[in-house]
């Protein structure tokens, strides 16, 4: 766009340019290959299951800070 466009010339073109919006966005939407329901499946289970990893780990990894850091504590309080 222009910079010297005035604002009256580019709220008048808006119709124009959200019309070509919205035919590239429908060309584009054609040439999209959708997965498979198999495939969704698949990898929402994938998903899901590196989710519950991903938790036990942190539940492990924060389990055993806090036990480091509270004998820290204790040691240094006594």
């Amino acid at each position: 766009m222009d910079k010297k466009q005035s604002f009256t010339e580019r709220v008048l073109s808006w119709p124009v340019r959200v019309k070509n919006y919205i035919g590239e966005l429908q060309a584009e939407m054609r040439r999209v290959t959708w997965p498979t329901w198999k495939q969704v499946r698949a990898t929402t289970a994938v998903v899901i299951a590196a989710v519950f990893a991903f938790a036990a780990y942190f539940f492990v990894v924060d389990y055993i800070l806090g036990r480091a850091i509270t004998k820290v504590f204790d040691t240094f309080t006594r």
